[in-house]
C-alpha cells in the first residue's frame, strides 16, 4: 500500500477546486454542489463550505444515491443485493451550476450513472465534474472539470480513498 495523497495534501486540493470552481463562476451564476454516495458527498460538504465561505454567500449541497442508475446491477457477476440509499436534494436543480463531486473518476461509468440521476431530477444551468483523484481507465468519453490529484496507476490496482467522516482518517492510498 502505498499513500499518494495526506491529509494536508488532500485538504489543498479541496482548496484548489474550490477556487478553481469560484474563478468559472460568473455573478449571476446560482451554484450547488452535489455529491456521490458515499465519500463525493463528504468531499461535496467540504468543498461547498469552502465556497460559501469566499463567496460570502449560502451555496447549497446534496446527496445523490446512484445505485439504481448502475449499469452493472444486472451483470452476472453481480452476485450481492444493491443497497439503495436516499438522494437528499433539498433544492431545485433547475436553472443552477450544479457541481457533480466523486472521490475518484475512473471508469467514468458512477458519473454516468449520476448524470442520469440528476437529469431525473430537472435541467441544470450546466453540470461540472470535480473529482478528488483522477485516474487512467476511462471506458466512457467523460472527463473532470476539476481534479484534486491525477494518479498514475496501474489497472489492476485499486485506489482508496480514505475521509476523517467516515474512516476516522483523511488518507488516499493505492492497493
Amino acid at each position: 500500500m502505498t499513500t499518494i495523497l495526506d491529509r494536508e495534501q488532500i485538504t489543498k486540493a479541496i482548496d484548489q477546486i474550490a477556487a478553481d470552481i469560484i474563478n468559472d463562476l460568473t455573478a449571476s451564476d446560482s451554484v450547488a454542489v452535489v455529491g456521490i454516495r458515499s465519500r463525493g458527498e463528504i468531499i461535496a460538504q467540504r468543498l461547498a463550505e469552502k465556497i460559501a465561505g469566499r463567496l460570502k454567500k449560502d451555496v447549497p449541497c446534496g446527496t445523490l444515491d446512484i445505485t439504481l442508475y448502475r449499469d452493472d446491477l444486472n451483470s452476472p457477476s453481480h452476485t450481492s443485493q444493491p443497497r439503495v440509499r436516499t438522494t437528499e436534494i433539498g433544492f431545485n436543480v433547475d436553472d443552477r451550476v450544479i457541481i457533480l463531486v466523486d472521490d475518484v473518476l475512473h471508469t467514468g461509468r458512477s458519473t454516468r450513472a449520476a448524470l442520469d440521476a440528476l437529469m431525473d431530477l430537472g435541467r441544470p444551468k450546466f453540470i461540472k465534474l470535480a473529482v478528488l483523484v483522477e485516474r487512467c481507465g476511462r471506458e466512457l468519453p467523460i472527463q473532470a472539470d476539476y481534479i484534486g490529484h491525477k494518479a498514475e496507476v496501474e489497472i489492476e490496482k485499486v485506489v482508496q480513498v480514505n475521509l476523517l467522516e467516515s474512516d476516522g482518517k483523511d488518507e488516499v492510498t493505492v492497493e
